[in-house]
């Protein structure tokens, strides 16, 4: 029998997040998923009375792929793919996207021309133009045994983990999180403040919007954009990441109208490479606040740390067209700032929230006591 977890996440899935109706066609890409969840979300999807095309992929293909042959053999491989993958998902209604990848960094020893090249070839007219602009579509990691040693939990645990938040209550978030998008949206001025800390910018007249399912799982944040030549000061983001299967700690940003200036890292060269990536990557195209309330830590999996409770979060690069300041990039790097250990996010010189919690009455459901 499938684990009773699966049945409840496919529904989440096909009902909530993607919305799926009968004739709609729905694009499930697959990276090294069990087959037993497959088969339940497949048959949820033939219950919709929506039609599932499945796209079965692996990272040491997409590794293989990526590194041998020449540059031109390379640019002329995406270009295939590209062309092949971009008129099938101009043809559905709705994308799945099912990531397990057994090694978070398969991808890492891959050169970075060749990464910003797959970037700027297949996942930017595929996903960036395409899946996100015309699409209802929704994204998940799957839970393998190298995600559970990432958040140095047992397999065991961390699954037990996983099916927690992946199943929150959406609807109650859904509901708390109004307030906050009416605030974010009549603000000007933002302040961050917290350990090696101080940054100020502008949202004002962008639009905020919250995130409870819809496109992610798990899901937890409300996110709008910086007036893109507004940001000045020096920030510390204390969360872990990764980006193109290279791993980075204490990244430290200072902007000055809008854009870095300097930086530092635990690979500066890497972080170098990424800012140099193009114009934009060095501005940033999204300002987030967190706050699911089982998720407390980072695992160096962004789909999970940008929606740390207490937590915020920047994007370097490339905005979404929901949320637009204008920059554009093909990069698109979220950096993560965990604030439930000490800081401050004032809007327009009033504290909205101290040490990770709301302090606002307004605001106080979306603290975790009130979402658990």
């Amino acid at each position: 029998m499938p684990d009773p977890r699966f049945q409840k996440l496919a529904h989440l899935l096909v009902h909530h997040s993607c919305r799926l109706k009968d004739g709609d066609k729905v694009l499930i890409e697959a990276t090294e998923i069990p087959d037993s969840f497959l088969s339940v979300l497949m048959s949820e999807v033939i219950s919709a009375g929506a039609i599932p095309v499945v796209d079965r992929k692996d990272e040491r293909l997409a590794r293989s792929l990526l590194t041998e042959g020449t540059m031109e053999q390379l640019e002329a491989r995406l270009k295939v793919h590209a062309e092949l993958e971009l008129h099938r998902m101009k043809a559905m209604d709705a994308y799945i996207g099912l990531r397990g990848s057994h090694n978070i960094t398969e991808l890492s020893d891959v050169a970075p021309e060749r990464m910003k090249m797959r970037g700027e070839l297949l996942f930017k007219p595929v996903h960036v133009e395409q899946r996100v602009k015309h699409t209802r579509w929704v994204v998940l990691r799957w839970p393998t045994p190298s995600m559970a040693q990432q958040a140095g939990m047992s397999t065991d645990a961390f699954e037990d983990f996983y099916f927690q938040v992946c199943g929150a209550n959406y609807q109650a978030m859904d509901v708390a999180v109004k307030p906050l998008k009416a605030l974010m949206e009549r603000t000007d001025k933002v302040r961050i403040t917290a350990p090696n800390t101080d940054l100020t910018f502008s949202i004002k007249g962008i639009n905020a919007i919250p995130c409870t399912g819809e496109m992610n799982i798990p899901d937890g944040e409300c996110f709008t954009a910086p007036v893109r030549d507004s940001i000045n000061g020096t920030i510390h983001f204390n969360a872990s990441t990764i980006y193109q299967g290279v791993p980075f700690d204490d990244i430290r940003l200072t902007f000055e109208k809008g854009k870095v200036v300097s930086h530092s890292s635990s690979n500066d060269e890497a972080l170098a490479h990424i800012l140099n990536t193009d114009e934009g990557a060095r501005y940033v195209g999204e300002f987030a606040i967190g706050f699911h309330p089982f998720i407390s830590k980072p695992m160096r999996d962004i789909l999970f740390d940008e929606k740390i409770r207490g937590s915020l979060h920047m994007a370097l690069g490339q905005a979404y067209e929901e949320a637009d300041n204008g920059n554009r990039s093909s990069v698109h790097w979220d950096m993560v700032l965990m604030q439930e250990s000490g800081g401050e996010i004032y809007f327009d010189d009033v504290l909205v929230r101290k040490d990770g919690l709301f302090v606002l009455s307004e605001l106080q459901a979306l603290n975790p006591e009130s979402l658990k």
